[in-house]
């Protein structure tokens, strides 16, 4: 197993985890984090797709385990690193990563957590009650994931480059 990306994936576990005890907007019954979906672009790269649902898997394990997540973090979360990291794949394009992300979490994640909603909490509302608040929470941190990727696009070069 390769060091540089399991460092790296523990390492954007970890900071999304801690940042979501202390980095959330709260939208009436919901809280957004955006910084899991700033890390899911990230993630999904500068490692890959399966480096990113892996990410995103541990983010929303630590945050369920620290109380600050819920089981409905899990199917939104890794759906949309898994959609950004594929499409990052095939077009080399940073916006289409963060496009994979918002949509994969925001419509495809959201449709896929209500169903856990409803079993596990009773959930008596629409199939598309999360599409909006998923929607706003992963926009937020792909907008910002995008302007960073644009920003520091030698880096990520660089730092594809020492993976060879």
């Amino acid at each position: 197993m390769p060091t540089k990306p399991l460092i790296t994936a523990a390492l954007f576990a970890a900071a999304g985890a801690a940042a979501g005890q202390v980095i959330y907007i709260p939208l009436g019954p919901f809280k957004m984090f955006p910084v899991q979906h700033f890390i899911n672009v990230l993630s999904a790269v500068w490692l890959g797709p399966g480096w990113a649902v892996l990410t995103a898997f541990a983010i929303s394990l630590l945050r369920n385990l620290f109380g600050t997540g819920s089981l409905i973090a899990f199917p939104g979360s890794m759906i949309g690193a898994c959609l950004a990291g594929l499409l990052y794949h095939k077009t080399k394009k940073a916006g289409w990563a963060a496009v994979g992300e918002a949509f994969g979490t925001g419509v495809i994640g959201a449709l896929a957590a209500y169903p856990v909603a409803k079993l596990l909490y009773g959930l008596d509302a629409a199939a598309t009650y999360f599409i909006l608040p998923f929607t706003l929470s992963t926009a937020s941190g792909s907008v910002l994931a995008y302007t960073v990727l644009k920003a520091f696009h030698p880096v990520r070069r660089r730092f594809k480059a020492d993976e060879r």
